[in-house]
C-alpha cells in the first residue's frame, strides 16, 4: 500500500520512495528478492520484472505494489 511519508509506521517492511530505497532499481532488485524468498519461479520474476519495467516510474510503482503490498508499506 502507498501512504504518504507522515503516516509511517515503524514496523513491518517498509520503503521510503524519497530515500535512496525509491530508485528504480532497488526496487526491482527489492522485488527480486522477495519474489525468490516467495518461492517464485525464476520465470515469474522475469514475467514481473518485465511488467514493472513495461512504463514509467509511476507503473513501476502500481505493478510493485500490486504484487506485494500486503508484505512491504512504500511511503511518498
Amino acid at each position: 500500500m502507498i501512504k504518504p511519508k507522515e503516516q509511517q509506521a515503524t514496523r513491518g517492511l517498509e520503503i521510503d520512495l524519497t530515500g535512496p530505497q525509491g530508485n528504480a532499481f532497488y526496487l526491482l532488485g527489492y522485488a527480486r528478492n522477495i519474489g525468490k524468498q516467495l518461492g517464485m519461479t525464476e520465470k515469474n520474476i522475469q514475467k514481473l520484472n518485465d511488467e514493472m519495467t513495461s512504463g514509467d516510474y509511476e507503473n513501476l510503482l502500481q505493478v510493485f505494489d500490486k504484487n506485494f503490498g500486503s508484505i512491504v508499506t512504500l511511503y511518498r
